[in-house]
């Protein structure tokens, strides 16, 4: 992509969306339907991911006091800010929306902070695309490992390449893309996260069995300890990485501007917003404590990076295959979550670089089924959204350790979109004063933030570090 282009997608909002049956808002855009119940299944959705499986291993490396407080530290610093957020929805002293989060920083921040949150948010959201195609088709390996186990016994060589996995999920994520736009995903979020509270539930409910069997594994208070088996060095690489993962599993305020523009504007939308943080981040949080402490109760130091596709449980093997079932569906769903945001600026940059084209900005309705439901096509969407998915999935298939990559990604995006945007634009909003209480209050948790997130980083690079002298192209095997 050249300058010129960059240039344009850093200057643009998402354009209006045109409404099929003439219903639109008092701006000109489709009617917003959204409520804080299809709002916390949004938010839920993008939260709580397959991720949810690797803080047991969190916790073996913090133990449980640091790892405990350290999860339910950054959920609070994540509720916090999402509730400052939620306040900059209107344009300052004006009633005028902020469609996506980079118009609400171009509108409190403006200049280079609005361009850089640009390139950070975007790199973000295709970054993670990148790693839900890998996480997705890990528990799709990790199906028929379970039932090779199950058929030739836990010792067998069971191995087995990721690439027609992640092709078939391309395909699949293809068509999904091709719904317009976020209004039309309510039922896809509804499903994905209950499909979460699925896989998570089946994972409490395994780690749960086991400790009261008596066999569960060793715990302490201060996690994996140093020993001939652990150097002082990779002890502290670990605790930067576990620490990276909860900061970045508690986060999510990269499409938040997005998901709260998706409701009615009655009752006012920060107070339906602030609702619905509060619900998802409670329930989020929740989740993580039982299934985190479980997991490390019942697997011990030893606990894998996933408890359900590290094979720290082999046996009901059918339970585990459904479990890995339902991390496919949800990522199947979170995927589209995080990638409208992606496709809507390209699709808005397009349509106002031609605003004249019939090929990008011409809308064709087709009836479908007996009841000639309606669905609109775009040519245009059509084709780019093919194209993106389709290089998402060559990228997946081409770097399967991109998951180490996206782990730095998110260890760099955290302080910028969960602490530092929505602290700055709150102080602009509302015109608190430099060098008052408030101030330092807002800038300590801000220095706390970027410190945890440079760690993290440290830790995120290490890791790249030893996957790339792992993985070979295209031929990861597992």
């Amino acid at each position: 992509m050249n300058h010129e282009i960059e240039s344009e997608i850093c200057e643009i909002s998402v354009a209006p969306v045109k409404a099929a049956n003439g219903e639109v808002d008092d701006d000109g855009r489709s009617r917003r339907t959204g409520t804080v119940w299809t709002a916390s299944a949004h938010i839920i959705t993008a939260i709580v991911g397959s991720g949810v499986l690797s803080l047991a291993w969190c916790l073996a490396q913090l133990g449980w006091i640091i790892g405990i407080a350290t999860l339910v530290i950054f959920s609070g610093i994540s509720l916090y800010t999402s509730g400052l957020l939620a306040e900059c929805y209107r344009a300052p002293n004006s009633v005028k929306r902020n469609y996506t989060y980079r118009d609400a920083v171009k509108n409190y921040l403006g200049g280079r902070k609005y361009k850089a949150l640009g390139l950070v948010q975007y790199t973000l959201l295709c970054g993670a695309m990148v790693g839900y195609t890998i996480t997705a088709s890990i528990s799709m390996v990790a199906i028929s490992k379970s039932n090779c186990y199950h058929k030739e016994g836990h010792k067998a060589p069971c191995k087995y390449s990721y690439n027609p996995y992640m092709i078939a999920l391309g395909i699949v994520e293809i068509l999904l893309s091709q719904i317009p736009n976020f209004h039309k995903l309510s039922w896809l979020s509804t499903i994905a996260a209950s499909m979460s509270f699925s896989y998570a539930g089946i994972g409490m409910g395994l780690s749960f069995a086991k400790i009261v069997s008596g066999h569960g594994e060793k715990t302490t208070l201060t996690g994996v300890e140093i020993g001939p088996d652990l150097t002082a060095t990779d002890k502290t690489w670990r605790i930067f990485q576990a620490i990276g993962n909860m900061a970045f599993a508690c986060s999510y305020a990269a499409i938040l501007i997005e998901i709260q523009d998706t409701l009615k504007s009655s009752p006012p939308e920060q107070e339906v917003m602030k609702k619905a943080n509060t619900i998802a981040t409670f329930t989020a949080t929740t989740l993580y404590l039982m299934c985190g402490c479980l997991g490390y109760a019942a697997l011990g130091n030893h606990a894998q990076g996933n408890i359900l596709t590290g094979f720290g449980f082999y046996e009901p093997f059918w339970l585990i295959d459904l479990a890995n079932f339902f991390i496919v569906v949800h990522l199947l769903g979170a995927y589209q979550v995080l990638a409208q945001p992606v496709f809507g600026v390209v699709e808005s940059w397009a349509g106002n670089r031609w605003p004249k084209s019939k090929f990008i900005n011409d809308e064709h309705h087709l009836g479908i089924g007996k009841n000639n439901s309606k669905f609109s096509v775009n040519f245009f969407r059509l084709i780019w959204r093919t194209a993106f998915v389709a290089m998402a999935t060559l990228i997946s298939m081409a770097f399967p350790f991109f998951n180490e990559v996206l782990a730095f990604l998110g260890a760099i995006a955290y302080w910028p979109m969960t602490v530092y945007f929505p602290l700055e634009m709150y102080i602009v909003r509302k015109e608190i004063k430099r060098g008052t209480i408030c101030w330092f209050g807002l800038h300590l948790v801000n220095l706390v933030c970027l410190l945890a997130a440079l760690a993290a980083g440290c830790g995120s690079i290490q890791g790249v570090n030893q996957a790339l002298h792992t993985y070979k192209l295209f031929k990861f095997t597992q």
